[in-house]
């Protein structure tokens, strides 16, 4: 997460920046912000709050809001979409864990 006073031209690269306001992430996804509540609301994202209390997205989370907007918009019921994101979303991490050991496995082996 961003150091709370790091200057904002240093997280321009950032991924995890909170940068987006409710309105303009709804803005670039085509959505409402109706539907960035109820997709925190599921948990698949959890937006970071300004000190006004107003929620701040990052480029990481408009992306996975993209991903449950196309399975909304292709029938999907939200919550369904959601599961099937977070299991994206493990099915992902274990699949490169999976190389990464086997990347060790190798190494260790030439070791030998």
């Amino acid at each position: 997460m961003p150091a709370e006073n790091a200057p904002a031209a240093g997280n321009l690269d950032d991924d995890d920046y909170p940068a987006y306001t409710m309105g303009r992430a709804a803005d670039v996804l085509g959505t409402t912000p109706a539907f960035l509540r109820a997709i925190g609301e599921a948990e698949l994202i959890a937006p970071l709050r300004s000190e006004g209390g107003h929620r701040r997205y990052s480029r990481r989370q408009l992306r996975i809001a993209a991903r449950a907007r196309e399975l909304v918009d292709q029938g999907t019921p939200i919550e369904a979409a959601c599961r099937i994101i977070s299991l994206e979303e493990q099915l992902d991490d274990a699949l490169r864990r999976n190389r990464e050991m086997r990347r060790r496995l190798g190494e260790h082996v030439a070791d030998i």
